[in-house]
């Protein structure tokens, strides 16, 4: 089935358009250019700020002038990820989609439905004719992904909506009222190189999931740093150690599937034969939630020099010691978790040490406190250590009027309660609350599973109930006060 036939038609035309322009978070030029000419060719007002975030506003069909105002919010960018067996280019090429029984996937990358299914829907009410809405404010923000600089750069009046409608979660039976803050933790160290002395071993861990650092965080997935680091751990009880490289996961904000390390041990059979074991112990640990893991120890070569033994253990050392995972659930919010770490990226080449965390919380003290560890765990080591991109959480206002009407149309249209929930992911509702502190928000959306991964699906049905949703809402705004 090809996407041109799925219903509504109209949503899945405007997400095939959109994701036919690259759009990897802070390389947003062409999608930026894309929407503006969107919204000109409509004949309606667009602008776009100082950062690149894009407005287009749209005046209230007839009848529907004296209702509040509402903000459709979804940001443009996508977290780019593929297989290792997958030759694509996410900053020329379009992505390559394929209908899979009720679910559209991508073809062996990220499918980019988050939050390109948002984009698409607001796409879809701009251009209708016979959808009621009052008067629209379109906000489309950039680099949501890597550091919500769209939304951090959004100036106190640029927007004049009474609500706003965020469409950027991926469960279609949840009303989403509160997020997680954020803070990137980034370790540095350079060190000398010399040559290796012993025989080289390759480890490598590979088939994990994936998946989203906030939302996955508590399924107890796989990281592959974090087992590579076990797998060099329990080495250093009977082998001095020389790091060569590594190379493990990618961006901060996706759960880590692949790491590579490269060392030098003096006898390389007998370190493999030792670490065998802990293999098949971590295979087992795995079996139920990560059943495609591999882990390969074998030998190797490597004209490459290794830092020293000492440094190694340091480093080692220091991958065994980061909290990665859930740190604390929320005493408040059943089933939430309040904080959590995410060992995002580990990368060691030429004797520059890079090591990228996502931490996450909906309390400020709680995610400072997760920060300080890992600021603790470097420094000890001698490391450098590196706060930036520090983003506050959204507090839940379960009783606002949006939410209630929400929960009213939901229960009506579709038989059921709504969960009324708070996230543990990082949406931008509560950056430009901050500058909007009256403004009412929620956030809803499709069904989407594996975001921020290439196993990233939307599912068809879903986003027609989306959508018939959507369009409820919009008729039923309450009128202005």
């Amino acid at each position: 089935m090809e996407l041109s036939n799925i219903e509504p038609q109209i949503i899945w035309k405007n997400f095939s358009k959109l994701n036919a322009v690259p759009r990897p978070s802070k390389k947003e030029g062409k999608v930026i250019a894309f929407i503006k000419e969107f919204g000109e060719n409509l004949g309606l007002e667009t602008t776009v700020d100082e950062v690149g975030n894009v407005i287009i506003k749209k005046p209230a069909t007839a009848g529907m002038e004296n209702r509040k105002s509402v903000i459709l919010q979804s940001h443009l960018d996508m977290v780019c990820q593929k297989n290792n067996d997958i030759n694509f280019d996410f900053d020329t090429e379009g992505i390559k989609m394929e209908v899979d029984g009720d679910w559209v996937k991508a073809k062996g990358t990220t499918l980019g439905a988050d939050n390109g299914l948002g984009v698409a829907t607001i796409m879809s009410i701009l251009e209708s004719s016979d959808i009621p809405h009052p008067a629209l404010e379109a906000l489309f923000t950039i680099d949501e992904e890597t550091g919500m600089t769209g939304a951090l750069g959004l100036k106190p009046g640029q927007l004049t909506g009474d609500i706003l409608l965020n469409l950027d979660t991926e469960e279609d039976d949840e009303i989403d009222i509160g997020c997680a803050g954020g803070i990137d933790v980034t370790i540095t160290q350079n060190y000398e190189v010399e040559a290796a002395k012993g025989q080289i071993v390759r480890i490598e861990v590979k088939g994990l999931q994936g998946g989203h650092s906030g939302m996955d965080i508590h399924k107890g997935l796989g990281n592959s740093n974090i087992i590579l680091g076990r797998l060099l751990y329990a080495g250093l009880e009977k082998e001095n150690i020389q790091l060569i490289s590594i190379d493990g996961g990618g961006l901060r904000n996706a759960i880590p599937r692949e790491a590579v390390a490269l060392v030098s041990v003096r006898n390389a059979n007998e370190f493999i034969e030792e670490t065998t074991q802990l293999k098949k112990e971590i295979l087992e640990e795995f079996a139920t939630v990560e059943p495609n893991i591999h882990i390969n120890l074998e030998n190797s070569t490597s004209s490459e020099k290794a830092l020293s033994e000492e440094d190694s253990r340091k480093i080692i050392l220091v991958l065994k010691s980061l909290h990665n995972g859930v740190y604390r659930m929320s005493p408040d919010v059943k089933d939430l978790v309040e904080s959590s770490n995410n060992v995002a990226r580990v990368e060691l080449k030429g004797g520059e040490l890079k090591i990228l965390n996502l931490s996450r919380s909906s309390v400020e003290s709680t995610k400072n406190s997760v920060a300080e560890q890992l600021k603790s765990v470097g420094e000890l080591a001698g490391m450098k250590v590196e706060f930036s991109g520090s983003y506050p959480g959204w507090k839940p206002k379960p009783g606002s009027e949006i939410v209630q009407l929400m929960e009213k149309i939901y229960t009506e249209k579709f038989g059921e309660k709504p969960h009324v929930v708070a996230c543990h992911a990082g949406l931008e509702c509560g950056i430009i609350g901050a500058n909007y502190p009256e403004m009412e928000m929620v956030s809803f959306g499709p069904t989407i599973r594996g975001a921020h991964s290439p196993d990233e699906k939307a599912n068809i049905p879903s986003a027609q109930k989306f959508w018939s949703f959507t369009k409820d809402i919009l008729a039923n705004i309450p009128v202005k006060n």
